[in-house]
């Protein structure tokens, strides 16, 4: 073996076994959809009362798609682009579902990046619950340790709109980045209090995980401040997941075993048809039931269109955008999306090992307009 090959492999071999971020960081990369299974999770359990989208009597999806100026089967091309499972539901009826595989409607597949838009549902729901008072509030009402670094100007709607300022490494293909540091570290606490800006916020949006871990805290933190010891897990199986009656056995997963918090800029572990539901529970504006689980007014808000104060027309509070047609959807790293398209009433899930090279989106578009004024 030539000596700088026996070099990396000997320092690799060394860094997995001191169980450090870095080490964990070879162990384990790259992300996949296993990996609910790599670190400590807390349980979002069963409803009580599961709720089951209606089955439409007759299936009603598309057949064949031309894509690259070839028309192929539909079912085809979504297992050739590394697709697991792919829903459509429209006025709350299941018209297409398909699991690619090994998949089937109990596989738990790891959100990614789609928690970042239920974390938006959980401060729209703290807002409503007298936890948070606005959106302006500043950051350091909540985490004051901030404050020595220069974020008194930040407030809530900077970090939901990814316009903080914040120092941050996206890259989660550098073992020294933050985000990777992020997603494989065990001291999220120690990280969130070390986090610094690098320009003056509402200046410009720049995508980062770290305002969606912060996020996290000031959730915790505000629950704590009126005595509230539940977890973040907990005030989402609470405030949304039982409502919702999510099926199936699902997690969240955390830094840490012990005193861990939630990682939410990511990894919230849940099968396709429940996690359909979170899309769903926009769709209806945030009333599920008769009950007004979200405020309608924070649903609205997190799915308009608004480029003030260095914000973008692609991404609201935590949600993507893609067209200015009225869609939004929730987005993962591999290809996750929960895509909602109010004009059609329908919710699109798509979910899979990779994104495959492929504009989903447009696909999301394309599929949506077969179910122009159809009947259930």
């Amino acid at each position: 073996m030539h000596l700088k090959a026996r070099h990396f492999l000997f320092s690799a071999i060394i860094l997995m076994s001191t169980g450090c971020t870095v080490g964990r960081f070879f162990m384990y990369n790259f992300a996949d959809t296993r990996d609910h299974r790599k670190f400590p999770s807390r349980p979002l359990l069963p409803s009580v009362a599961p709720y089951q989208f209606a089955a439409a009597e007759v299936e009603k999806g598309p057949k064949t798609i031309t894509y690259g100026d070839k028309e192929q089967s539909f079912d085809a091309f979504l297992e050739k682009h590394r697709t697991v499972a792919f829903l459509v539901i429209q006025r709350d009826t299941l018209k297409y579902e398909r699991y690619f595989k090994g998949y089937d409607a109990a596989q738990v597949h790891t959100s990614f990046s789609m928690a970042k838009s239920v974390v938006s549902m959980l401060i729209g729901c703290a807002i409503m619950d007298g936890f948070i008072s606005s959106v302006q509030q500043p950051v350091t009402d909540f985490v004051p340790e901030l404050k020595k670094n220069g974020f008194d100007k930040v407030t809530l709607e900077h970090v939901l709109q990814m316009t903080s300022g914040l120092k941050f490494s996206e890259s989660y293909v550098n073992p020294f980045g933050t985000a990777a540091k992020y997603y494989y570290g065990r001291r999220l606490y120690k990280n969130l209090g070390h986090l610094k800006l690098k320009h003056e916020p509402g200046e410009h949006f720049e995508y980062m995980s770290g305002n969606s871990q912060l996020l996290g805290l000031i959730l915790e933190r505000a629950l704590r401040a009126k005595g509230d010891q539940r977890t973040i897990t907990q005030f989402l199986s609470e405030r949304l997941w039982s409502p919702l009656g999510m099926e199936y056995n699902s997690s969240w997963s955390i830094d840490r075993k012990e005193g861990g918090i939630e990682k939410t800029f990511c990894c919230i572990n849940a099968p396709a048809l429940d996690l359909a539901k979170l899309g769903s529970l926009y769709l209806h504006k945030g009333k599920w039931n008769g009950q007004q689980l979200v405020p309608q007014e924070w649903v609205e808000r997190s799915t308009q269109v608004d480029t003030t104060n260095g914000s973008v027309a692609r991404y609201q509070y935590q949600w993507w955008l893609p067209s200015g047609d009225g869609d939004y959807m929730a987005q993962g790293i591999l290809g996750q999306f929960v895509h909602v398209d109010p004009a059609r009433e329908l919710v699109i899930v798509r979910l899979g090992k990779q994104v495959g090279g492929v504009s989903w989106s447009r696909i999301f578009r394309s599929v949506a307009k077969l179910y122009d004024q159809q009947p259930n």
